[in-house]
């Protein structure tokens, strides 16, 4: 499923325009970039969270050539699946 599957599947489900259902995404979607950016961690109680964990620098190797090379710090979002989520894939 891709951005346009979801707008479609939002405005059938919903029975709302696809441009309602596109702004609705993408204000949602700005939402959690905007609360992940400031380090809050995101929750939907039963879909699951999102949250940013700090990965430290580390050594690795260039996969052509077998170089070690230095790899930056930088800052990564995780997602945990909620219970409900959980169970409706299992």
């Amino acid at each position: 499923m891709n951005k346009t599957d979801l707008i479609n599947g939002m405005a059938e489900n919903a029975g709302i325009t696809k441009a309602a259902a596109k702004k609705a995404l993408d204000s949602l979607l700005i939402d959690i970039e905007g609360s992940l950016q400031k380090g809050n961690r995101v929750s939907l109680v039963g879909f699951g969270s999102w949250s940013v964990s700090k990965r430290s620098a580390r050594e690795g190797r260039n996969p052509q050539t077998g170089k070690t090379i230095q790899i930056k710090a930088k800052n990564v979002v995780k997602f945990k699946a909620g219970s409900d989520l959980s169970s409706a894939v299992n």
